[in-house]
């Protein structure tokens, strides 16, 4: 099971905490609503923990958030913020769990983001020093370390599109901050091995391409390459692409010498595990600009073969990127990191939330996963997003991807018919 700490934990400013550039997106209004109690999980701790153990999953992985540990990204560290997350571990690790720690989901500090935020090379040196804070406070018990989480929707939806904090349009910023972003994924992997006895992995999500039609299969190589191999190739040893490298340069949006000499070495320093966080493909045109267009529009009723956020369901989707995965980088070993989806179901008459999309979702993908082991994919884990009903980012409380109904207004925690499903899967019953 996986969730976020901007997501789901709430307590703005408790114990110390420092704003996040999702806050300073909050201010602003561009967050339909408020991550200030969110699931208001840093109270209600004990409680979640016990749904997770009521679930019977192996693992749970969570996010820290990096202000409450060092409220301005820097400097002195925050004693009551790293409390809260070793209580969590040892709650974890109490009721059989084993800890999954993810260092960076997109809440980067707002006092270095005034400094630059991952445009500025710097902050590179930050996070590997918040790496080593943390991995010397909780990696006696930490079991596995995820760097960052999904570093095309940081840069990207960050820096170029404009719609994620903390909301650039430029792309030689996008492109910076993502050769930072892998920058500071391989120089924590370091710290993190110095500092604990954790395995180590990154979080890279996925959109797999095909073309629309014969016609637009360069398209969709190109596509391919902005989406997907940007980020892996480089992760995995191979360097940054060199026909979407050129294409960079040539219209230029990304400038080669900001890559240090020992950089791309650093980027690919050797994993564990690779983390895939998987929901859906998508059908490729050509066309002038990079840019993937959801098939429907977010919060409208689901289509038939569409889950709620407009996203195609497509499980065969998941298994065939793992065998690309695995023909192209032969990694030791991949775990899905995040598959899930968004349905609105809510309790009926008798108080039960009927998810059946959900439950058809979750199986069909699980499905795929096995289907891949069966053709020699060292797939090691699978992790659904979501624990509880979460703030999904800029959509607020409209998407719901939770195993656990939650309502926003009173708190209360209610499992769904998927929560008594995915308990069988998990325990074997």
């Amino acid at each position: 099971m996986a969730t976020s700490a901007y997501q789901i934990e709430g307590a703005r400013g408790r114990d110390g905490k420092g704003d996040s550039i999702w806050d300073r997106f909050s201010d602003l209004g561009r967050l339909r609503h408020s991550g200030d109690v969110a699931c208001d999980h840093y109270n209600r701790l004990d409680e979640d923990l016990d749904l997770l153990a009521d679930l019977g999953v192996g693992a749970y992985r969570f996010s820290i958030a990096w202000t409450r540990v060092l409220p301005d990204g820097t400097g002195e560290v925050n004693p009551r913020g790293l409390a809260f997350y070793s209580r969590l571990v040892d709650g974890l690790v109490e009721r059989g769990i084993e800890p999954w720690a993810t260092l960076y989901h997109w809440d980067l500090p707002q006092t270095l983001q005034d400094r630059g935020g991952w445009v500025r090379r710097e902050t590179v040196d930050d996070f590997a020093v918040y790496a080593r804070v943390v991995a010397e406070a909780l990696g006696d018990r930490v079991g596995v370390w995820l760097t960052i989480n999904e570093p095309w929707v940081a840069a990207y939806l960050g820096h170029l599109y404009g719609d994620f904090a903390p909301g650039l349009e430029d792309w030689g910023a996008a492109l910076r901050a993502a050769h930072h972003l892998l920058l500071a994924h391989g120089r924590a992997a370091v710290r993190l091995r110095e500092h604990s006895g954790g395995r180590v992995g990154v979080a890279i999500d996925c959109r797999p391409a095909r073309p629309a039609g014969p016609e637009d299969v360069q398209a969709s190589r190109h596509f391919d390459g902005f989406r997907n191999r940007w980020f892996f190739d480089p992760v995995m040893g191979k360097g940054y692409p060199d026909d979407v490298l050129d294409h960079y340069v040539a219209t230029g949006r990304f400038d080669p010498a900001i890559i240090g000499e020992t950089d791309m070495e650093e980027i690919a320093v050797p994993l564990d595990l690779l983390g895939l966080n998987y929901y859906t493909t998508t059908a490729v045109r050509t066309g002038d600009e990079e840019f993937d267009e959801p098939a429907r529009e977010p919060g409208s009723p689901a289509a038939d073969g569409y889950t709620e956020m407009g996203w195609a369901i497509d499980p065969g989707g998941l298994r065939d990127y793992l065998v690309t995965l695995h023909d192209l980088y032969g990694p030791q070993s991949i775990v899905v990191t995040e598959n899930g989806a968004s349905y609105g179901d809510g309790p009926d008459a008798q108080g039960r939330i009927r998810d059946e999309r959900r439950i058809d979702y979750l199986r069909a993908h699980i499905d795929a996963v096995m289907e891949a082991r069966g053709l020699g994919v060292p797939v090691d884990g699978y992790f659904v997003w979501s624990l509880l009903d979460n703030l999904e980012w800029t959509l607020g409380f409209d998407q719901r991807f939770g195993l656990v109904w939650v309502d926003h207004q009173t708190q209360e925690r209610i499992p769904k018919e998927s929560f008594y499903w995915y308990r069988d899967v998990a325990t074997g019953r």
